[in-house]
């Protein structure tokens, strides 16, 4: 399958708050959900760069969290 210069693409976010792209004419897959931003691939990716700074799944940081807060009482 080849992309197409003028291909939309949505950015998608899991309940792990982990980001990806989507094609906007594909229905989101499950578990993933749209977060707002939509337009060309490097616009997407760009947006995911910004915004993506902690790597971690969320299940992680909170963990790692709640680990911080039991060892610093």
């Amino acid at each position: 399958m080849s992309e197409e210069k003028n291909d939309t693409y949505l950015v998608v976010l899991n309940d792990e708050e982990q980001y990806s792209i989507w094609r906007a004419e594909s229905a989101v897959p499950a578990g993933w959900r749209a977060e707002g931003t939509r337009g060309s691939r490097e616009e997407c990716l760009s947006h995911i760069e910004r915004v993506w700074t902690d790597m971690r799944p969320l299940s992680l940081r909170r963990r790692m969290d709640a680990a911080a807060e039991v060892g610093g009482a």
